[in-house]
């Protein structure tokens, strides 16, 4: 739903500054996140960690024009031209009461979920068993704190037929916030556990803390057989209807009876509830474990209470899936398989991803490596007294025990142990190099840093270097800037790691210059980007369908050309719950690559966006052919003719800006009037002109070194295959760098040469796949002498036009185990 700021204002109870008004359509908390800047309100919260009122001129920058402040900037007329601002005491609660007046306008039924365990599962299965028949929207993920909640009320629209939120808390007193804005009308009470104990004194008081959030809900759904829960369920102010289910009171209002076998487990009910229609029957449930029981009987529960039939669980509760947390399987050296769950550690997620590796054993021995388990408010005899039972009975061969906690409590652990007590001593330690062809699940609180176990930390050590002047960069952008616009946008291609220069260190330059995005090709390339701490707009050029959980994951937003790739998108969008996912739609206007139709699958395409919520256009582009040449400009004015008018029709039927771009690198200096919303910039970043294949100032320079000279005599074969033959006495120099690092077998038996001390030595005999020979009879040289292979003095089209190709091969065949050495 989209609010006037002046709406806004009044919704919340305070004046604004700055202009009179400005349309609102999202709510943003977390600079990294800003997707559409034109109709965002990004509300400046103050927390222990940070304040978002530091991130008010990069989020002006780059296109917000509304901010919800706890400080109004001095001279914000002057310094944040046709900006507004709503000052208020706390961005926080502003928030809180925003969503709150946002809520109270739909009556509909709200299901609020709250427990120990449980909660975003409950959440997404009721969601999965719902939305075959009605409009429902559910908080993304686990948005359940306290500003999580009101960003997930606020996708609440026109359409939406009922809600599903979670709510989550800590410590006391923070429910009753998120009761005002979530106000359920179903309640659901998931597993009570230790989890969060720490600032509560008791369990009970956590319970009578949670059941706050129920206090005018009409019905609550409640494990009846949970005796502690039942206790504080009496002492709440509850006083709505009670469905409590029970797997031991036949007379309860959901009975339940559990038959399992290897792979599914068979739930035979009976429900009576009052005022519902009464039900008897069975479903089968692809999930064995007891948390997924449970979960699946909350979640039954509240599809009769919102009208499924007996059939319609029967058939959905079988196509229930896993939801996607933060468990990852990954392939690892030595034949490992990595089962990396390294976000938390409770019991209940401990017993989850014992549970998960069982499954993926396959006779193999398996290792966890485990840290402090924190957050369950138990005693530390009793907590490892129970983890020990758990790796007990999932037959655990090793323990690697990280933390002083877990250290004290070694005797209660059987089997194969050792204990450090902080990750960087278990990587100084070595023993991770024994560990071969087995499973290793990662369980650790995010403390420990357990990402640095999961990740590859071997430094790639390398006479051979690229050099990269990232100062040489930001000319060659403040050249192509100077073609276009002030307000029109720009992404930068850092794919293919940023055309071999490096794209982390890259994508930092560029996002400190305030490019509007990055683009990639593949989702990994995105990720690494995120986790290296990029906060810009990354555009996934090349979504892979089995990527699609890292772009959620990371905030990456992906290219879209044609329908199977938009329908499996929105499909995985929806089981990760997440809504209006910004995605780049490309057309196909003469490439003859990858695009929809711009005449013949536009109508269906905006049929395909306007029926779902999961995605929304971003952006809308093309790609020229040839821009680069006079030859192509008839074919490039019919493809722009071709774009202009598909992508304004699509633009019409969205009530948000969708950007549209067309223009590479050549085209931003060769056609200004196509500009348009935003343009791609590649080639010409990095310091190749595509034009002309001239430099314009060079970025990227390769160098070795030379490692050793000897002395040949007439008639010596020099390489495999006795591919050169000297026809005089010689001195042949060997260089650490082949066709393993980029250097092209091609150039080999005198075919190009390289750069030495100012002059050239060619490259005699066949390029090696970590070695190549260079004659430097010629040339003033001794061992240690650095070797430019192109550069500053011996430009990339040179190497490109001996190999009859294009700059971008030799650029982007520089292999990854090259050392990147980065200079202003």
């Amino acid at each position: 739903m989209s609010y006037t700021l002046r709406q806004v204002a009044e919704m919340i109870g305070v004046q604004s500054y700055g202009v009179a008004d400005v349309a609102i359509e999202w709510l943003l908390t977390d600079s990294r996140s800003l997707a559409f800047p034109e109709t965002t309100l990004f509300f400046a919260l103050r927390t222990r960690t940070g304040d978002g009122h530091r991130y008010l001129d990069d989020l002006y920058r780059r296109g917000v024009r509304a901010f919800v402040v706890g400080t109004l900037p001095q001279d914000f007329g002057t310094q944040y031209p046709e900006t507004a601002f709503l000052l208020v005491p706390s961005p926080l609660r502003a928030l809180q009461d925003l969503a709150e007046a946002h809520r109270r306008r739909f009556d509909i039924p709200v299901v609020g979920v709250t427990g120990s365990n449980g909660k975003t599962i409950v959440k997404e299965w009721i969601y999965q068993l719902l939305i075959p028949s009605m409009k429902a929207v559910r908080s993304p993920r686990s948005y359940n704190s306290q500003v999580g909640v009101p960003l997930s009320v606020w996708l609440l629209n026109e359409r939406s037929r009922v809600g599903i939120f979670e709510a989550g808390i800590s410590q006391p007193r923070e429910m009753s916030a998120l009761r005002h804005i979530i106000r359920p009308t179903i309640g659901v009470m998931t597993h009570l556990g230790p989890a969060h104990q720490e600032n509560f004194s008791t369990i009970e008081e956590k319970c009578l803390e949670k059941l706050k959030l129920f206090k005018e809900s009409h019905t609550l759904v409640y494990n009846a057989d949970d005796e502690v829960l039942v206790r504080c369920l009496a002492q709440s102010a509850f006083r709505g209807k009670g469905l409590g289910w029970s797997r031991k009171d036949k007379d309860a209002p959901l009975f339940v009876e559990v038959e399992t076998d290897a792979h599914t487990a068979t739930l035979h009910y009976h429900f009576a509830a009052e005022g519902v229609k009464a039900a008897e029957g069975s479903f089968e449930l692809p999930f064995t474990d007891e948390a997924s029981i449970e979960n699946a009987i909350h979640a039954a529960a509240v599809g009769f209470l919102l009208g499924l039939t007996p059939a319609d669980l029967a058939e959905r509760m079988l196509r229930l899936q896993a939801v996607a947390m933060r468990l990852e399987v990954k392939p690892g050296v030595r034949g490992l398989t990595l089962i990396n769950d390294a976000y938390n550690s409770d019991l209940a997620s401990i017993d989850i991803a014992l549970d998960f590796l069982s499954r993926r054993r396959e006779g193999k021995a398996a290792t966890i490596i485990l840290s402090d388990v924190q957050q369950t408010g138990l005693p530390a005899e009793e907590l490892y007294r129970q983890v020990a039972a758990r790796l007990a009975h999932r037959k655990i061969n090793r323990l690697i025990g990280i933390g002083p906690a877990i250290r004290a409590a070694a005797m209660m652990f059987e089997g194969e142990k050792e204990f450090f007590d902080t990750t960087q001593d278990l990587l100084k330690s070595g023993r991770l190099e024994s560990l071969a062809d087995e499973v290793v699940l990662l369980k650790g609180a995010r403390q420990f840093r357990f990402e640095l176990i999961a990740e590859d930390l071997q430094l790639k050590v390398h006479e051979t270097t690229l050099e990269v002047n990232l100062e040489a960069m930001a000319e060659n952008l403040r050249y192509y800037r100077s073609f276009m616009r002030p307000e029109t946008k720009l992404v930068c291609m850092v794919k293919a790691g940023a055309y071999g220069s490096g794209s982390v260190e890259v994508a930092r330059t560029l996002q400190d210059l305030g490019v509007d995005y990055l683009a990639v090709a593949v989702a990994d390339e995105g990720a690494e980007l995120r986790k290296a701490g990029i906060t810009a707009g990354i555009i996934i050029m090349n979504p892979e369908m089995s990527a699609f959980h890292t772009l959620f994951k990371y905030g990456l937003q992906p290219e879209v050309y044609n329908f199977r790739l938009l329908d499996a998108l929105i499909a995985a969008a929806r089981q990760e719950g997440i809504s209006n996912f910004p995605v780049h739609l490309k057309l196909d206007t003469g490439m003859c690559r990858l695009g929809f139709h711009p005449e013949n699958d536009l109508d269906a395409l905006i049929e395909r966006l306007q029926g779902q919520q999961a995605v929304s256009p971003r952006s809308v582009f093309s790609h020229f052919v040839g821009s680069d040449s006079p030859d192509f400009d008839e074919f490039s004015a019919q493809q722009f003719e071709r774009f202009d008018r598909a992508s304004l029709r699509l633009q019409e039927a969205f009530p948000h800006r969708v950007l549209r771009h067309i223009c590479n690198s050549a085209a931003i200096e060769r056609f200004p009037e196509r500009h348009l919303d935003m343009c791609r910039l590649g080639l010409g970043l990095y310091g190749v002109n595509p034009i002309d294949n001239g430099i314009l100032t060079n970025v990227a320079t390769l160098r070795t070194t030379i490692l050793q000279i000897r002395e040949v005599e007439a008639g010596t074969s020099v390489g495999y295959s006795r591919r050169t033959i000297v026809d005089r006495p010689s001195r042949i120099a060997a260089i650490p760098i082949g066709y393993a690092d980029g250097l092209n077998r091609r150039l080999g038996n005198g075919r190009a040469a390289c750069w030495v001390n100012g002059h050239l030595a060619p490259y005699v005999g066949n390029i090696c796949m970590d070695v190549c020979m260079i004659d430097v009879t010629d040339v003033p040289c001794r061992e240690g002498d650095r070797v430019e292979i192109f550069g500053d003095h011996l430009p990339v089209f040179e190497l490109a036009q001996r190999l009859e190709t294009i700059p971008y091969e030799i650029l982007t065949a520089v292999s990854q185990r090259v050392k990147r050495v980065y200079y202003q």
